[in-house]
């Protein structure tokens, strides 16, 4: 499938290894030249335009929010993203709470180890940080192994985050951004109870690397019966990009709803 660019980006602004700096390389190593990047409850503090030109590359600036579904917690990705006073407030009580459970998460997981992890909390702490900490340190546990032995949901370090509700999450994207998308609706534990949700958006992350078998009519389903658009993206962490993306087609609709980019 031919991929007009990676809408589902991680920096270091959140949990991701690249810089801003660093995305055109990375897009034009992947074979793209759009990359959407969607940091963790914040606005990348290097974008000031929704959409913008680095060195060659179109950059849309987004971001992904976690909200208390009805039924299931779910990840909404916002696209050409402006930062209205609302959303603001919002972000910035997000990011207090993910210091305060960062460094809850730490000392649960150097008392439970009894290990030091040398890591810092700081705005933008996620699960990843820590468990690359974990993987750095004399604990006898690798990246993953921390996610499925210590911090995943049910591990004995892991700590909740404070989040908004479904409706608060949508409320504050809608107003601050052109396109508002449901993240990955087959990787949650309930995705019928997810895609139950993206008839109050704009669109779903069609095209996503789960890593295991899934039916991806069930999306389609949804997307032909709620008449939305289709994202797609890498949720790349990492250094590696366009492992995923949106065909042009559908990036052509999603492209439509955004405003011009800034040289």
């Amino acid at each position: 499938m031919t991929i007009a660019g990676d809408l589902h980006v991680h920096t270091t602004a959140s949990d991701g290894r690249l810089t801003l700096d660093e995305i055109p390389a990375a897009a034009r190593a992947g074979g793209i030249d759009v990359v959407a990047v969607t940091d963790h409850d914040t606005f990348h503090p290097g974008l000031d335009a929704p959409v913008s030109v680095r060195d060659g590359v179109t950059v849309i600036h987004g971001l992904e929010l976690r909200v208390e579904g009805p039924k299931t917690q779910v990840d909404l990705l916002g696209y050409g993203v402006r930062r209205t006073p609302a959303l603001t407030h919002e972000l910035d009580r997000l990011q207090r709470n993910r210091v305060e459970r960062g460094a809850e998460m730490v000392e649960r997981v150097e008392s439970y180890l009894d290990v030091d992890l040398d890591i810092e909390p700081r705005p933008g702490i996620g699960r990843p940080h820590v468990a690359r900490a974990i993987d750095g340190s004399d604990a006898d546990y690798d990246y993953q192994g921390a996610f499925d032995h210590l911090i995943g949901d049910d591990g004995p370090c892991f700590v909740a985050r404070e989040i908004p509700t479904f409706e608060d999450g949508v409320r504050l994207l809608s107003a601050a951004c052109s396109v508002v998308s449901l993240a990955h609706p087959l990787r949650y534990s309930d995705p019928e109870a997810a895609l139950s949700l993206a008839g109050e958006l704009d669109a779903v992350e069609r095209y996503y690397p789960y890593g295991f078998e899934v039916d991806e009519t069930r999306v389609d389903d949804v997307v032909d019966a709620e008449g939305l658009l289709t994202t797609g993206g890498s949720d790349a962490h990492g250094t590696e990009l366009g492992v995923c993306g949106v065909p042009p087609k559908a990036f052509a609709a999603i492209r439509s709803r955004l405003p011009e980019a800034v040289a």
